[in-house]
């Protein structure tokens, strides 16, 4: 996992009678990434397109039954898992090449043309059943129409035009005599009649198209369906019935246009008027509807059983399918040789996999019968960049996969991913410390490793799957959160007194003064781990931990980054790129030590120093005998220091202190570490308050050590590059050679690596290169100088930017701390206080709640996404290049994993 696996570039040539076996076998194998040979050919130029059409054409008709499947309510067989389907070599009836295609082509076109038959016929009996059905409902609404036509008379027309919004309205004075309903007279006026089912939604519209179109010489009832007017699938007909009634041929005609505007299904209601035949006509329909139901009853079932057949096979033959298609793919990437009989690839594999895959190919002969003909062999002499690829488990996974969404590592490059896996628990652990929290987050990472079998169900959620995926991950940020937090001697924000604390207060009132049990630098003083749980409870809590936790994000970050800066130095002398080791690496990181590490060591000198006894260095209050405390300068003019000079208020504490390292103070007060670090730079040469001889010489030298350190970084790999273009322009002239190229550009490792080729080189001829050589001279040697001024600025600001980001650890350290002190003083101890039950359980129901949604759920996010920054901005940009490829070799695993059904 330190650097990526060792790859060739091999040459594979076997016949064509042969390639469909090797190519499965090396599938089978996964561990050979072809490239395409023919890239001058478009895809449907290629050798084996029909062969392609012909299982998309497969893949069309297996989508198709699964949707009839899905559309029936019926689960698709699981196939079983992908390693046994890929082991066993499964196919049909052993049928392998184009005869398992066609094989399977012809199970489906059978199973496709019998669904499309049945569901052709199954559309047309619902439509006819739902005709059926409409027509019953609208034959039993028809009885309240009986009569309607006659038993409108000419005198009562002004009534009938009064609006009914159940019944429907009279538009105009039809004319009817007053004679009884029912009762018929030669006289009378006789009306035609429409009748139909439209929406319920363009009742409305209609009825306003109708008396509109027709002026109101029309007569108009509406009835809703009843609630058991169902369709073949059971579902409401949500449609109300019409009748018409009119008197003119030009009328109807109008009418029959707006009905199939509307799409208004039209039934004859010609026997309106005559009951009996009515009655007949009802009892027809309905024996109609009845055998029309029966019929699609059987339809359905037929087509059940069909489904039923095919979803116990549809997901192995989607994997067969497939798996055959990236076959031809894969074959389509090979180039024929003259003769056309043989067939020539190249890709690269893992150099252990050499023997394996050569062992494929003679497998593939052997089970065709066939005399082991095919070669593989390794080309020398590539420039093509090998791809990255690194063997991960369960644990690195999810870590690899953080550093490769940054970039994939360049190949052989050190892969940051190594560290990540331990570094990222760990800074996330800095910022979320906390016992209890930290428990919760593991148990949480452990539950999701006792049941990650689920992780391979099908159709899990996508973000489940992915929590699954980082189940190691969660664990181990838990428990880097639960370690930080007993550094913190914090659990839900409270102090814990795991092993007896070392300081004792004076009583237990409020501002009582605590008074360590054992003298200063006594051992058995210091707490057994983490702090003491005396500074939970203490005033000065907050300036302590902010002081410990701040010093601490400055160390680990100049750790990080400088453990960066000698990564790169690594990769720098593995890759034998020496420009970049003399002028790169070494002034960064003596520059970053010179300033950044010498920060550190000041934190931990001003930590080692017992600044009690310095300070009683400096204290003019001994007495002539020496002793300290035995004189005060306010009872006495004058006391004696440490060496016994005499000393009163007015003498400097540089006169009384007797270190003599300079400054103001002579080493006997405790620095400003900032003000320290500031004046480096500001005030060179002078130190306000040294901590050991010879602090100021030897910050005047670090000073000076970084000062060069900027000039040696920007000028002298342009100036070194330069010579190099300089000396190659010398050879151009001399042997007439390739001209110049730019080093710095492609990285230098064209000349250097032996084993990778640069992906980034120029690809221009030999011949164009000679002919512009001057003028590509001075433009490469421009852009070095400007991508060398821009590096140089990049690194110096970065340093100072990227040492104030990690700062970020103990900001949200103290947010967390913070916000679960609130979380616990209002939202619980209030409660508790009250020794109110109901309270109590209210508060702790609150206080539950928020600290699940806030500290538990948004404050591991933020946690998760600085701690990433941290390792892609911080970390990686000290070394990481991140401009490689990932290896993705043909393998029947990856193919079959992707083909899902829809």
């Amino acid at each position: 996992w330190w650097r990526s696996e060792d790859m060739t570039y091999v040459s594979i040539i076997f016949s064509e009678e042969a390639a469909l076996s090797c190519i499965r076998e090396l599938g089978n194998l996964g561990c050979l990434q072809f490239t395409d040979l023919n890239p001058d050919l478009t895809p449907f130029q290629r050798r084996y397109v029909a062969f392609i059409k012909k299982c998309d054409e497969i893949e069309r008709k297996i989508r198709y039954v699964n949707g009839e499947v899905k559309k029936m309510g019926i689960p698709v067989q699981a196939a079983g898992s992908v390693q046994n389907f890929v082991e066993n070599n499964s196919g049909l009836d052993g049928a392998s090449g184009s005869q398992l295609l066609e094989t399977l082509e012809s199970r489906l076109e059978l199973f496709e043309q019998q669904l499309l038959e049945l569901n052709k016929y199954s559309n047309k009996l619902t439509e006819e059943y739902a005709h059926k059905v409409e027509f019953h409902h609208l034959l039993i609404k028809s009885r309240k129409f009986l009569g309607e036509a006659t038993s409108i008379q000419r005198s009562e027309a002004d009534s009938l035009t009064a609006d009914n919004p159940e019944n429907g309205f009279a538009m105009t004075p039809m004319g009817a005599s007053t004679e009884e309903k029912g009762v018929y007279h030669a006289d009378d006026m006789t009306f035609s009649n429409i009748a139909g089912v439209i929406p319920s939604a363009d009742r409305v519209r209609f009825e306003r198209m109708l008396y509109r179109s027709t002026r109101g010489n029309c007569y108009v009832r509406f009835s809703a369906l009843s609630e058991r007017a169902l369709d073949a699938a059971g579902n409401h007909i949500d449609k109300v019935c019409f009748i018409v009634f009119y008197k003119s041929s030009a009328i109807e005609a109008k009418i029959k246009r707006i009905c199939d505007a509307f799409s208004a299904n039209r039934y004859n209601l010609s026997d309106l008027n005559r009951p009996q035949e009515l009655e007949y006509q009802q009892k027809q329909n309905h024996r109609e509807m009845n055998e029309a139901k029966s019929v699609l009853d059987k339809n359905t079932e037929t087509r059940l059983r069909i489904c039923v057949d095919a979803a116990a096979n549809l997901e192995e033959w989607m994997w067969i399918v497939r798996r055959e298609k990236s076959i031809y793919h894969t074959l389509n990437l090979f180039k024929n040789d003259v003769a056309r009989n043989l067939l020539r690839g190249r890709g690269w594999i893992l150099t252990s996999a050499i023997p394996q895959a050569r062992g494929a190919l003679k497998k593939a002969h052997v089970s065709i019968n066939l005399h082991p003909t095919a070669m593989m062999e390794p080309v020398g002499n590539t420039t093509a960049t090998p791809p990255t690829h690194f063997h991960t488990n369960k644990y690195t996974w999810a870590f690899q996969e953080f550093v490769n969404t940054y970039g994939i590592p360049r190949y052989q490059e050190i892969n940051p991913a190594l560290f990540t896996a331990a570094t990222f628990p760990f800074l996330f652990g800095v910022m979320y410390g906390d016992i209890g929290h930290g428990t919760i987050l593991a148990l949480a990472g452990l539950y999701l490793i006792l049941t990650e079998s689920r992780a391979n169900d099908r159709g899990m959620d996508e973000m489940l799957a992915g929590i699954y995926s980082a189940r190691y991950m969660l664990l181990a940020m838990g428990v880097m959160a639960m370690y930080a937090g007993l550094v913190y001697n914090d659990y839900f924000s409270l102090g814990l007194d795991l092993f007896g604390s070392k300081y004792t207060f004076t009583d237990e009132t409020d501002g009582a003064e605590a008074t360590p049990q054992y003298p200063y630098g006594d051992p058995r003083g210091v707490y057994t781990f983490g702090a003491d749980p005396a500074w939970k409870i203490s005033g000065n809590e907050l300036l302590f931990f902010n002081s410990m936790k701040m010093k601490m994000s400055v160390i680990l970050g100049i750790t990080q980054m400088t453990f960066g800066i000698f990564l790169k130095g690594l990769n720098s002398y593995y890759f034998n790129a020496k420009l970049d080791l003399y002028c790169e690496f070494l002034p960064m990181i003596l520059f970053d030590l010179s300033l950044f590490g010498y920060m550190v060591v000041l934190i931990f000198v001003k930590w080692s120093i017992d600044w009690n006894e310095r300070m009683a260095l400096g204290t003019c209050g001994y007495d002539i005998n020496g002793v300290l405390g035995m004189c005060n300068l306010g009872t006495n003019e004058f006391c004696y220091s440490s060496t016994g000079l005499k000393c009163d208020a007015s003498t400097p504490l540089a006169d009384v202190c007797p270190l003599d390292y300079g400054g103001t103070g002579d080493g006997c007060q405790p620095p400003n570490l900032i003000t320290t670090l500031i004046n480096i730079a500001l005030k060179p040469g002078s130190v306000d308050e040294p901590m050991f001889y010879g602090q100021t010489g030897l910050q005047t030298v670090l000073m000076l050590v970084a000062f060069l350190c900027v000039p040696w970084l920007l000028l002298v790999k342009p100036y070194m590059i330069h010579r190099q273009q300089a000396a190659e322009k010398r050879r151009h002239e001399v042997h007439g050679g390739h001209g110049a190229t730019n080093p710095l550009l492609s990285d230098h490792e064209e000349e250097h690596e032996p084993r990778v080729g640069d992906a980034a080189a120029d690809s221009s001829s030999a011949e164009s290169r000679a002919g512009e050589h001057d003028h590509h001279e001075e433009h490469n040697f421009s852009e070095v100088v400007i991508h060398q001024a821009i590096e140089t600025i990049e690194f110096v600001l970065g340093m100072v930017s990227n040492t104030a980001s990690y700062l970020r650890l103990w900001a949200l350290s103290l947010a967390h701390t913070q916000l679960a002190m609130v979380f616990w003083n209002k939202a619980l101890l209030s409660m508790i206080e009250t020794n109110n039950p109901v309270l109590v359980f209210l508060g702790y129901a609150v206080f539950a709640g928020v600290t699940f949604g806030v500290l538990l759920a948004m404050d591991v996010l933020e946690c998760f996404l600085h701690a990433l920054r941290l390792h892609w901005v911080e970390f990686q940009n000290k070394f990481y290049r991140a401009d490689g490829y990932k290896f993705q070799p043909f393998d029947f695993k990856a193919v079959i994993e992707r083909a899902v059904l829809e």
